[in-house]
């Protein structure tokens, strides 16, 4: 690890508001998806899998934000998610939260931490960005 995290992918490749990138985790033991989005300025990161049902969000390859771009959607039902939060904004998600995962900037390049629950996939461990 570049002693801050694993990384994800440069800076410049998450527009504002536009398509996230996807990245491999282990959650709660099993092979998933993480994502990380560009919001006001802003990198955030959560679990790929809807509150509501655990299904991934994205409606194509990345695609994570609503026609508005103020809100993460569930491509399955629908429910919305605040970017910021990660906290239900409406939906069949009702009290719902997406699973946040530790992300940050430096230099140019994007960063996610793994936690108690989220960790690198096995053939990552110990890669570097």
């Amino acid at each position: 690890m570049s002693g801050t995290g694993i990384y994800v992918c440069e800076a410049a490749d998450l527009e504002d508001g536009g398509k996230g990138v996807r990245f491999a985790v282990r959650a709660f033991g099993a092979d998933a998806t993480g994502f990380a989005v560009r919001y006001e300025g802003k990198v955030y990161a959560y679990l790929n899998r809807c509150a509501h049902v655990p299904v991934e969000l994205d409606w194509f390859k990345g695609e994570f934000f609503e026609s508005g771009k103020t809100h993460l959607m569930c491509s399955t039902h629908g429910a919305i998610y605040a970017p910021e939060t990660g906290a239900c904004a409406g939906g069949p998600c009702r009290g719902g939260k997406l699973r946040p995962i530790a992300v940050h900037e430096e230099g140019a390049r994007v960063y996610w931490q793994p936690d108690q629950h989220i960790e690198a996939p096995a053939a990552q461990d110990g890669q570097t960005g």
